[in-house]
Order: structure tokens, then sequence, then C-alpha cells
């Protein structure tokens, strides 16, 4: 049987196939359709199968990483949204929490409000910070709302009371309301997508997943139906932002919780094979056609956050703790008003693309540059089913770079490149030298279709080493996807002082969660065997703003324990514990876990050598201290383990090009990486 990954980028649809039985893996590419996302998949889908002779009968698991959510929000095409919520707070969304995006660039501004005032009203309900009603809900002001959001052609209604982290009933009784009086439209409860304290966050989430809702309820009905066309029986699952996979029926009720579904796939992959290969601590470098996301791996494990904005807007699950910057494959180089040259956010994407890609693209991009320097193959990619346009690539950058600049196209080029680095070192090194991290002690991991390009550069700047680059790294997220388990977090305000006294609540909190969870995984057809819990508590000295998280081994710990490892987390975030003060809980946090059976890590076995791999030689620009170089070209489908050799040398398959640059050294260890060495460098 066979397991099938996907990842929907902005510009490609990654697929990775593993034999269940070999562990043998296959790797696919095609360009993504953003107009319907899940064409892209049915394409790919089909021509994987017929090319390894694979009927959709053998296929087991389909799991997919998508985009859709995080474009809706981004490019603001959600759906119309109307808010329901307690009387005197129809204006949180609005006012936020009083802090300015940037504080010394007043030219950004807040996004819009994702709910104009109109449709933001104000019903008679309120219920206390113990979860005691204070005042019943006053239904009649519900279905008046109802009435406005139909003439306002609403559709999708948000639901958030206050306190309702504590006591749902009135919000369930209005979505009960609703959907008698609005039948059709989407109804999200805040007291479902995070029952948590702080009003503005479960506000922001819920709001989010409300817009993102109806339409990407309409993009799984379009995926389901063409896995359903290929004879595909097994319904596919869904990676979320956790780096977990769930069913789809789940991503319709929380779809907010896909923001980041196919980065956090990158990472939870190479986690995966940086535990097996012998490096634990890991930069992942995942460099797409619009965006660079970078993260950190710890002692084999991701580093997890529940607080980020996407496109500025507060969004508040669990997930893996990603950076991202808009500086991709396609983003496009350009000049500001004072004849500055500036590189991205904004992208060609796939649609029209780099001029490179003879799509119709007009503006040069990082890809036309790394085809003018011929790093990039100036002929074709994908393996030869891309054309490349190189004529084309130089000339856009000659007339909108390097003539108003006074430079050379090699020059300009260049500096293009160098720009690139810069940004996506900055966003390596908010990451980790920020937060305490040494780069001496990491390696850099690099994949995605453009990673690898630019690693080695970028490890330099940032003073890392080693650079690993897996196999076929442009389908590293596909990758992660069939080595990822069904997981949901659920979470429960419970603000208390830690005592004695008050840990039988929480272990009754926890006790409720794992409840939950159960029945949660029982609808997600997990066999009990292959069910986990893991539990933390999010905690804070007295008088603070903020928490560290505090993981547990089991609801049975005592107090002391717990007091004991939110001291060692405080130190660990802060530099400092307080004796003597008290400790506040404030969420119990309770993660269920479905393990998959995922078909292990093969070591990888290549017949040849060194200097059957090699294609030909071309010259590549590697600056302007080395200038043009000859350099050898090596297919890596070819190169076999404990290949050894030294740069510069461009390394290509079908999905990404390695740059080496001159006298760096690789190592092709048993499955498959390229270990690349800096000039002092070490692995492991």
């Amino acid at each position: 049987m066979y397991r099938i990954g996907i990842d929907v980028g902005g510009t490609f649809t990654d697929f990775t196939m593993i034999d269940e039985g070999t562990g043998q893996v296959h790797f696919h590419k095609v360009p993504s359709t953003p107009h319907d996302p899940s064409e892209a998949i049915q394409n790919g889908i089909a021509g994987m199968l017929a090319d390894h002779e694979v009927s959709p009968s053998q296929v087991s698991h389909v799991g997919h990483g998508t985009t859709v959510a995080t474009n809706l929000i981004i490019e603001r095409k959600g759906a119309r949204v109307g808010l329901l919520t307690t009387r005197g707070f129809r204006d949180v969304l609005e006012i936020g929490r009083q802090t300015r995006p940037h504080l010394y660039d007043y030219s950004v501004g807040k996004p819009p409000v994702a709910v104009p005032r109109q449709f933001r009203i104000e019903v008679d309900e309120r219920v206390d910070a113990s979860g005691a009603v204070l005042r019943e809900l006053d239904e009649a002001q519900v279905r008046a709302a109802a009435r406005v959001f139909a003439e306002g052609g609403i559709e999708a209604v948000t639901i958030c009371f206050l306190h309702s982290y504590r006591n749902p009933a009135h919000e369930r009784r209005a979505a009960e309301i609703l959907a008698r009086e609005l039948p059709g439209v989407y109804v999200s409860m805040s007291s479902e997508v995070l029952p948590e304290f702080r009003e503005y966050e479960r506000l922001s989430t819920t709001v989010l997943n409300a817009a993102v809702g109806p339409r990407m309820e309409r993009y799984l009905e379009r995926f389901l139906a063409r896995t359903r066309e290929l004879d595909i029986a097994h319904e596919p699952h869904t990676i979320h932002s956790n780096g977990g996979l769930m069913s789809i029926a789940t991503v319709r009720r929380y779809p907010v919780r896909t923001c980041l579904s196919g980065p956090a796939a990158g990472v939870v992959g190479a986690a995966a094979v940086g535990r097996v290969i012998g490096s634990p601590n890991l930069v992942t470098f995942d460099v797409g056609g619009t965006s660079t996301d970078v993260s950190l791996v710890v002692d084999g494990q991701p580093l997890f956050t529940s607080h980020r904005h996407v496109a500025g807007y507060p969004v508040k699950t669990p997930m893996v703790d990603i950076h991202v910057i808009g500086a991709g494959g396609g983003s496009i180089a350009w000049m500001d008003d004072a004849g500055a040259l500036k590189v991205g956010p904004h992208s060609a994407g796939a649609v029209p693309g780099p001029v490179g890609y003879g799509r119709g693209g007009v503006e040069p991009t990082i890809t036309d540059a790394e085809i003018a320097l011929q790093r990039l193959n100036p002929v074709s990619l994908l393996k030869g089913r891309m054309a490349v346009h190189a004529q084309a690539a130089r000339d856009v950058i000659q007339e909108k770079v390097a003539r108003p600049l006074g430079l050379s196209m090699e020059d300009a080029a260049e500096g293009i490149l160098r720009i690139a680095a810069a940004n996506m070192s900055r966003a390596i090194r908010a990451v980790s030298t920020e937060r305490g991290y040494a780069l001496s002690d990491f390696a850099l991991y690099a994949y995605g279709g453009a990673g690898p390009l630019h690693a080695v550069e970028v490890a330099e700047e940032c003073g890392i080493p080693c650079v690993i680059v897996p196999q076929e790294p442009g389908t590293m997220c596909a990758r992660g996807i069939l080595l990822s388990d069904i997981s949901f977090d659920f979470v429960r305000s419970e603000i208390s002082l830690a005592s004695e006294a008050s840990w039988p609540r929480v272990q009754a909190v926890f006790g409720e969660l794992n409840q939950q969870a159960q029945a949660w995984l029982e609808t997600e057809r997990v066999a009990p065997a292959m069910r986990q819990v893991r539990m933390a508590i999010d905690a804070r000295y007295e008088g603070q703003n903020f928490e560290v998280q505090v993981v547990l081994d089991s609801a049975g710990q005592g107090c002391d324990e717990f007091m004991r490892r939110f001291g060692e987390a405080h130190e660990r975030e802060y530099g400092y514990t307080v004796d003597g003060r008290g400790v506040q809980i404030i969420n119990c946090r309770l993660q269920a876990v479905g393990q998959v059976i995922k078909a292990p890590l093969a070591p990888r076995h290549v017949d040849g050598s060194l200097e059957r791999a090699r294609m030909g030689e071309r010259r590549a620009y590697f600056g302007a201290a080395a200038g043009w170089l000859a350099s050898p070209v090596y297919d890596r489908d070819l190169l076999p383990a404990g290949t050894k050799f030294t740069g510069p040398a461009l390394v290509e398959e079908m999905s990404s090009t390695t740059v080496i640059g001159p006298g760096q050294h690789v190592t092709v260890d048993e499955y498959g990486n390229l270990i690349i060495l800096l000039q002092g460098g070490r692995h492991g």
C-alpha cells in the first residue's frame, strides 16, 4: 500500500508517495492552480500514480497541507462576517490592544477591521468570570440581529460573548437560533474555537475562523470530489498549524487552525530526519515561491507558540513557531522612491511568475537573478518538464535593475540575491539569537524549491557551520505530512493560584479535557491502542501579563512538581526566578494524539560513482570576489551514499538545485542528505 502527502504552495504543488512495505519514496511536482487549488492536486496525484504504475486502490492514506485559509486572510477575500456580542463590547475588535504594529514607522497601519461596525450587533446577556449567569440571553434580540445579517448578505456569523469560555450556554443557544433563522450561514462560536480568556484575541481568532469557513468548505468539497473521481477510497486528512493531522470534518469547524498548514509539516519532517541522522538542533529554512519560513528545532523537537499574527490579525491557536517573511523565488526586485533596490515582499506568484518561466511575467524576481547567473539551469527545470527563458531573465534584470543603478548585469543580479539573503538572515536571527540560542550549535536544514539555492550564503552570514539538504527538498513539506500524527489541542482557562488546595480543581479540568479528547479521537476513528495525550499548563507569577508553558507528564503529578517545572521554564524563558512569589495558573492544555503508522526513513541505495553522476559543466557566478567559475553539475539521483566532493558545484534534481560555493565540502550521507560543511564547519 502507498501513502501520499501533498503540499499546496503558492507557485508549485508538491507530492511525496511512500511505499509502506519497502519505504521507497517517490516525488512529484506540478504548477499550482490558484483559481482552484484542488485542480493541481488532482492532476498531480493522477500523474504520479500513472508514472509509478500504482492503482488508486493501493492508496491507503492521503494527507495534505494547504494555504487556502492563509491566502484568504492575507488577500482579505474571506466571507462577509457578522458579529453577535455582549452589550457594551461591540468595539473590542476595533480597539484591540492599543499597540502600533511598528512603533517608529508611521506608514504602517493596522489592517482593516474584519467586521464592519453596522454588522457588529450587541445583545443583552451577561455571564461573570466564574461562569454564573447575571443576565439571561435576550432571544428576541438574537432573532432581530439575524434579520439584519440576512438583509446585509452576511455569509458567516461570529458569536463571542463575555466569559463564554467559562459558561458557553448563551453562545450555544444563540447559535441554535441563528441556524434556524439563517439556514446555510456559517456560524462560529468563540467557546468552541478558543475557550480561553483575553476577549480580544478570542474574538479575533473566532472572526477569522468565520471569515475563512464558507470558502474553505467549498474548497474542501472540491478536493473531496476530485479524490473520489480518482477512485481513492480513503478520505484525506489535512495538516494543521501544530503539525498534526485532522479530518475534513474537523477542518470544516476549525479552518483557522490551518493557517500554517504546509510550513508546519515541513518543520515536523525536518525534526524527524534530524533525529535519525544525529542532528537534533536545526534551523529549518524553507524558501518557496512567495515566502521564506524559518523555525527552530531544539533537541529534536519543534518549538511551539500560541500567539501570532496573520496579515496583522491576532490568531491564538497552538502552532509550530514559524517566522514568515515575504522573500521567495517569485519575490519582485523593485526601486523605492529614493532609488534604492528592494526585494519583496510582493511576489510574481505562480501566475504570471518569474520572467524566466515564460508565463507572462514582466518584473525581475529572485528566480530571474538565479537564472541570469546560471546557478539555476538556464535551459529547463523539473527534470526537463519546464522550459527556462534565460535571455528574457537577463534582459529584465538589465532593463529594470542594472541600467537604472548603473551596474553590470552580474552586479545587479548579485545585489538582488544579497538583499534576499540579508532578509532571510534577519528572520533566522529573530527565532534564534534574539531568544538566546547560539547559531554555531545548529545546522541549517534547507528545503523548499529555493532553499538550497540560498542556503550556503545565508549560513555564512548567520555563522551557521553546516548546511543539510534533504533529498528532493522542494517536496519536504509534502514528505513531512507523511511523518505526522493525527492531533488536536484542547484548552480551558482555569485562573487560580497554584496551591495544594487548588490542585484538585486543576486535575478535574484535565479530566474533563481528556473526556473531550477521547470523544474526538473516537470521531477520528483512532483505535484506543494508538491514542496518546500530552498535557501542559500556561502559568505566570502574580503581577505578570504573559505566561510560560509548563509541560506535565500526567495529570496525577503534584503541585510541588508543577512548581519546580514552572521555575525551570521561567528561568529558561526570562533568565530568572522570583522566590516566594505566588504562581498563577491561567490555561490547562491537553493535546490528543492519534498515532499514524508511518513508513520508516529508509537508507538510500544508489550504485555508481561521482563521475557517473556528473551531467556536465557550466559557468556560474559566485560573487564579485570569485566571479564566473566553471562548475561541475551533478544529478542528485545518481549520487551514492558516502560520496565526497568540494565546491564550486551545482547539484540538480527534480524539485530544486543546490549551490555549493568554492572550497565548501560536501558529503552524501546514507539517507541521501547533502551535508555541506562551510570552511571550519562541523556536523553533529
